[in-house]
């Protein structure tokens, strides 16, 4: 038998008494509404809550990117991975405040300062489709934007997000507006789209005269108010350093209009929003009398009533959205009041294409409700689970099964086909808007509660106890027989004095094998041309071991001088040679699944002269970045300074200490440490500080340099934009390298962020840049002589142009390091 596995990991939820009372009360709402923003953080956590868990209207939020362009507080995951790390961190957040999550394709790549670049890059019909689409797919009453349309959101993604949320709510009701859609869903009207005006960020839009909602309100049966939900909600951006204290107490929100009908007196004026909408009146007395049955100790009572609403729901002639959305609401409430739990988890994490797993089938009914014919559909084969679940008996079957080969299956959706500039491709079209892969596995349980008929598909999921966190769940995903990595992605083929670059192949067999016959397959690409280099060796496969080779790159492609190279991996199977290039990205922290993703094996080549002078240095760590490894392969010798190291070692030796990106803002501590690195400072060292956000400074902001500066929110956001070379003779423009335009191309997502701004006058300016719509800023890079020695701000997204391989950023950070390297200038 083939299994394809997709599957997700959450600990199956649980439901409380005052969690079916309000799932009861939430049955006689039919209103929705669609919260529209850019990015992970831009939703109101507080309006999300209210209107989901107070108002019971069925609640979305859709954010137009992932985040995958932000900076992470927690980690080195940039661009793609942050962008998973994100998603997940929101789907936490929504399990919180009981919203639902959707997605665009669009991929946030940076800041953006108009509403003009934004689209342009995004690929605004694109864009603007997908927005249609879950419109029409939601189907909200009521659409509201985080932000409005024009410069005071702030963001280009922001007013951009409020453009397209406009024009869809006018689109989605259009048939010759994406008609294409309408094969698998119709026309759909909005009866109003409001703003939710803001006051933060030193602006207040909010007016007494605009519509407001009070939405503090306090609910006994959650025990919490919606501020205090809202809390627990948006820490869950964790990656984003957003944990924020609860709020309690009456709470207004504001609210201006967009377009549509305009409000009177309540936000759904002019919706129906019982069930007289789907001309089924007697259901909102019904759905009362249950309620009125309803015994919080004894909750599988009302059951009986419950499947009587469900006959009339399944068998009625009501529109079929409605017919999904209530009838699943009512199984949801006929599962959790009897206390049904079931779940299908395997004993391993990884499964292996072509291999087999063992799967365990779980099941109890913890009411006296009684529960037959309890059977687990895998395609075309049935397995009789348990013909009856007696009040607590725990049911359970296993079975071992093949592997199905593909591989990508649950390879993230949005990342199965080569990307656009500033989107990503879905096929199928169907998939987009989900926020991650839907649980279409072969797993089902089909089971009968009196005489209606229960079918749930079941994400299959690793189940293991950890000794100090306990139960864990997590995803199980499928694995090539081999997968295969590489260190570093960036090589150095001239580098200046000479340092080893050595090339780490590694693989990782999945499946037990005797040593078998291959080797390693190297294409070279430089430009439009190809070629290959082999290299046979016997391949040891112990299983789910990690075997490495070292290679010397010096002696395999000095000479070839390719600008990327894909590494391979060659065994000999029957008859066949099989390669293998795949890489596989893991991504784990405790707060969120873990993550995994496939893509392309490969090395950057920098062919490009770099000089280095110097060769000790000292890194603090700040939120997380690649930099650290980058000097090594530059050729220093890196000494990681925590805070026992900086308080304790002798920092003269090192000829550059180097800060992470937000240190300041993440390490409090580096206040303590302030007189001792500006005496290292004036006794001749040399120390770099990479960019700080300003709100996050605190106390420690005017303890950063030797003199005086601030930290602005001036960011250079296009990555092309010219670069004017304010003090070309300075030492740090010509040694050891000649810093020319030549190395500010090819940069990505964006020059600089945080300048500096409001410095002492004996600090020293090196460029001025600007993004074409602002005036030109020189607080990318300040330098100052302090005693013997030199301090440093700078803005410059190292952090991002160095794991990207862009020469000149490398070059440019080795004239930094080697500022007290020569005398003269």
């Amino acid at each position: 038998m083939v299994l394809n596995l997709l599957s997700f990991a959450q600990t199956p939820p649980s439901y409380t008494s005052a969690d079916i009372l309000l799932g009861l009360q939430k049955l006689k709402v039919m209103g929705s509404v669609l919260y529209v923003a850019a990015h992970p953080d831009d939703e109101n956590t507080r309006l999300l809550a209210f209107l989901a868990k107070e108002k019971k209207y069925r609640t979305g939020y859709l954010s137009l990117t992932r985040g995958d362009g932000g900076q992470n507080l927690i980690g080195e995951e940039q661009g793609i991975s942050l962008g998973l790390i994100r998603t997940q961190e929101l789907l936490a957040a929504r399990r919180i405040d009981g919203a639902e999550q959707f997605f665009t394709r669009a991929f946030d790549f940076g800041f953006s300062k108009s509403t003009d670049e934004a689209l342009r890059i995004w690929n605004k019909e694109k864009i603007l489709s997908d927005v249609v689409w879950v419109i029409r797919r939601f189907r909200p009453d009521v659409i509201i934007t985080r932000f409005p349309p024009d410069n005071r959101a702030g963001h280009g993604h922001h007013s951009a997000s409020a453009a397209l949320a406009i024009e869809a709510f006018h689109a989605a009701a259009d048939p010759n507006r994406y008609p294409e859609q309408l094969q698998f869903t119709e026309p759909w009207q909005a009866k109003r789209i409001l703003w939710n005006t803001f006051n933060f960020g030193g602006m207040n839009t909010t007016d007494e005269s605009q519509y407001k909602m009070d939405v503090g309100a306090f609910n006994p049966l959650l025990g919490k108010g919606y501020g205090e939900i809202s809390a627990e909600s948006r820490s869950q951006h964790k990656s984003q350093g957003f944990g924020v204290p609860a709020q309690r107490g009456s709470t207004n929100e504001f609210f201006s209009p967009t377009a549509g009908e305009p409000i009177k007196s309540d936000l759904m004026d002019g919706v129906l929003t019982n069930w007289e909408r789907v001309k089924m009146a007697g259901m909102d007395q019904a759905i009362d009398s249950v309620i009125r049955l309803y015994d919080h100790l004894q909750p599988s009572r009302i059951v009986p009533a419950l499947l009587r609403l469900k006959a009339l729901v399944d068998n009625s002639k009501m529109d079929i959205y409605w017919r999904q959305q209530k009838g699943e609401e009512i199984n949801q409430l006929i599962r959790a009041s009897m206390g049904i739990f079931f779940e299908a988890v395997a004993n391993q994490q990884l499964a292996v294409t072509g291999d087999s797993i063992q799967i365990s089938f779980n099941f109890i009914n913890r009411s006296p409700v009684p529960v037959t014919d309890i059977k687990v559909m895998l395609n075309d084969t049935t397995i009789q689970l348990a013909q009856n679940a007696e009040e607590n008996a725990y049911k359970t079957a296993r079975l071992k099964l093949l592997v199905d080969k593909d591989f990508m299956t649950d390879q993230p959706y949005w990342l199965r086909e080569q990307m656009d500039t500033g989107s990503f491709n879905v096929k199928p079209f169907l998939l987009v808007g989900n926020p991650e892969n839907p649980v279409t596995g072969d797993i089902k349980i089909n089971y009968t509660i009196g005489s209606e008929r229960f079918s749930d598909r079941i994400p299959l999921q690793y189940k293991f106890t950890d000794p100090v966190k306990g139960e864990i769940y997590q995803p199980v995903f499928t694995v090539p027989p081999i997968v295969v990595g590489t260190m570093p992605t960036v090589v150095l083929n001239n580098l200046v004095p000479k340092h080893p670059q050595l090339v780490q192949v590694s693989y990782k067999s999945y499946i037990q094998r005797d040593t078998v016959k291959g080797g390693f397959r190297f294409e070279l690409i430089n430009g439009t041309g190809t070629k290959e280099k082999n290299l046979s060796y016997q391949l040891p496969m112990p299983k789910n071991t990690l075997q490495t080779i070292n290679l010397s790159f010096d002696s395999l492609f000095a000479r070839d001088r390719p600008a990327q190279i894909y590494p391979w991996v060659e065994v000999q199977e029957t008859g066949r040679r099989v390669r293998y290039n795949n890489a596989m990205k893991l991504i784990q922290y405790d707060h969120i699944p873990t993550i995994h993703y496939f893509f392309p094996n490969s090395i950057t080549v920098i062919n490009e002269e770099i000089k280095v002078a110097g060769k000790r240095i000292g890194y603090i760590p700040g939120s997380g970045d690649a930099i650290p490894d980058a000097l090594k392969q530059m050729g220093y010798s890196v000494t990681i300074l925590d805070d026992a190291a900086l308080a304790s070692m002798d920092l003269s030796p090192f000829d550059a200490i180097i800060t992470g990106v937000r240190a300041y803002n993440v390490k409090e501590s580096l206040n303590n440490s302030y007189e001792k690195l500006m005496k290292y400072i004036a006794d001749g060292g040399n120390m770099i500080v990479q960019y700080n956000t300003s709100n996050q400074l605190g106390t420690v902001k005017s303890r950063i340099g030797p003199y005086p500066f601030n930290i602005s929110r001036t960011r250079v956001s296009d990555e092309n934009t010219e670069v004017t070379f304010r003090n070309p003779d300075h030492q740090v423009l010509n040694f050891p390298n000649k810093i020319t335009a030549a190395d500010f191309k090819g940069w990505k997502q964006e020059r600089s962020i945080y300048h500096a701004s409001g410095w002492d006058k004996r600090y020293e300016t090196i460029f001025t840049m600007n993004d074409p719509e602002d005036k030109p800023d020189d607080g990318s890079l300040i330098i100052t002589r302090y005693g013997k020695g030199h301090f440093v701000y700078t803005g410059l997204v190292f952090f991002r142009q160095i794991p990207a391989g862009i020469p000149g950023a490398y070059r440019l950070l080795a004239n930094l390091i080697a500022l007290n390297q020569k005398k003269g200038f």
